[in-house]
């Protein structure tokens, strides 16, 4: 591989290209890696990270109007966006620079600059430069999806959520996936009128319909509005720099800030795949066999640009799987099932495994187990807002196939779940593990 500049270059710094770099090169190939924008990638730089903190901070604001209630008495209380948006740039900041000084630390030079396909073993440089590999990593990720109506330009994409200058007093949010949802409740603790315009009545395809079906009353009872069946035609600025949104054919609604969250795309536009013959689904993916590998011997791909699973998790192992395979001599592939996933919303939901209407599909008869209850945090709240944990099982095997919950804490629960639900655990094995009580969690082992 010595005829190359490198051994690997990989297109992308975010969690997958990192991961696959630093992988690469511990196994000692010569890698690079190209950045158009921040090393870090989406979920670092302006994805599930930034976005996390402002759902911590929007969380105060129940917190501190239920404190009284436990015996504290507070002075006035306010709230400073721009000092929470600084302090989250800022961390996003450190972030970057940890990711910087991994790819330092295992000697994997890097360019500040986009950079493309030019050919099987070639990638040019945004400057120019034309750069030989062995083998290249296609890591670019995917990127927000903005419709084409009149008025796109008075609209933003979860890209630019995190740097609004002061904080919005009316937000119209298109989209009922989980970044519209959880955008929403943030705004909407944090004190935004705020609206929720869908093309469609339903909210978080893919998630149990138990979970949505409690989900979405109370967010309405928390005042979020939902309006259905009205996508965005149409956006106007007027005089005062204010916003007219047209949503299908209801009356229209007045915003301050309209956030498109409609889907993400991979981001394969103009990075030169055709030159080495690489071949892009209808969506703009880049179809991988199961070991990454493209439709080009020497161009592999890993991440959201693939479309398999958006998720960063997913991502870091195909690129530590892509890393092993080609220069570790130890083949590897990523496994797709029971993959845990939660939204973020308020309260949050968390997943693992087949819904109960997918393993009715697979299974024809299934035993499901439910626990409805009022979570003890929320007894000194005036939300009278109920947990839900569901198991569906196989009755002739008694393994449990999903779990799907709702309520404070579930994502943090659900990873040790999934655990169980990857292991193949029964029923019986939950019934027979001892409560930790009082916890929430404990609702998990004594389903009857």
């Amino acid at each position: 591989m010595t005829d190359f500049d490198y051994d690997l270059f990989v297109i992308g710094a975010g969690s997958g290209g990192v991961r696959a770099s630093r992988i690469a090169a511990s196994h000692g190939a010569r890698v690079a890696v190209a950045e158009e924008f921040r090393i870090g990638g989406t979920c670092v730089i302006r994805g599930c990270v930034p976005k996390k903190l402002l759902v911590y901070a929007s969380h105060f604001a129940h917190e501190l109007h239920d404190a009284s209630k436990y015996g504290w008495t507070l002075g006035d209380v306010s709230f400073d966006w721009n000092k929470l948006r600084d302090f989250v740039a800022s961390d996003v900041d450190r972030l970057e620079r940890a990711y910087t000084a991994t790819l330092d630390n295992n000697k994997v030079e890097h360019f500040h600059e986009r950079a493309a396909v030019a050919g099987p073993n070639t990638v040019r440089l945004a400057s120019g430069r034309e750069i030989s590999a062995k083998f290249i990593l296609i890591a670019v990720g995917a990127w927000p999806v903005m419709p084409e109506i009149d008025g796109a330009e008075h609209c933003i994409t979860s890209n630019e959520v995190f740097h609004l200058p002061a904080l919005p007093k009316r937000v119209v949010i298109q989209g009922a996936g989980y970044i519209a949802l959880e955008f929403a409740g943030i705004f909407n603790a944090l004190g935004s009128d705020v609206t929720v315009v869908n093309r469609s009545d339903k909210i978080l395809r893919g998630y149990d319909h138990d979970l949505t079906d409690r989900l979405l009353p109370i967010m309405q009872a928390r005042g979020i509005r939902f309006a259905f069946n009205r996508p965005i035609r149409r956006v106007e600025k007027s005089a005062d720099g204010s916003l007219i949104v047209h949503a299908g054919e209801g009356d229209p609604i007045g915003a301050d800030v309209v956030m498109v969250a409609t889907g993400r795309r991979p981001k394969t536009d103009g990075l030169g795949l055709d030159t080495a013959s690489v071949a892009l689904g209808s969506g703009g993916e880049i179809p991988v066999d199961e070991y990454n590998r493209t439709s080009c011997s020497s161009i592999y791909a890993v991440g959201d640009v693939t479309d398999r699973v958006q998720l960063t998790p997913v991502a870091i192992r195909e690129g530590h799987a892509f890393a092993d395979t080609v220069f570790g001599s130890m083949p590897r592939t990523t496994a797709y099932d029971h993959i845990p996933s939660a939204v973020f919303s308020q309260p949050p939901l968390a997943a693992v495994g087949l819904t109960e209407a997918q393993a009715r599909e697979v299974h024809g008869h299934v035993k499901v187990y439910t626990s409805d209850f009022r979570p003890m945090k929320n007894m000194f709240s005036e939300v009278m807002e109920r947990g839900y944990y569901k198991l569906v099982v196989d009755p002739q095997t008694d393994k449990v196939l999903g779990v799907h919950m709702i309520g404070p804490d579930a994502p943090e629960i659900l990873q040790a779940v999934a655990i169980a639900v990857k292991a193949g655990l029964t029923k019986a094995q939950f019934d027979e593990t001892v409560a930790l009580h009082p916890s929430m969690a404990e609702e998990l082992v004594l389903m009857r």
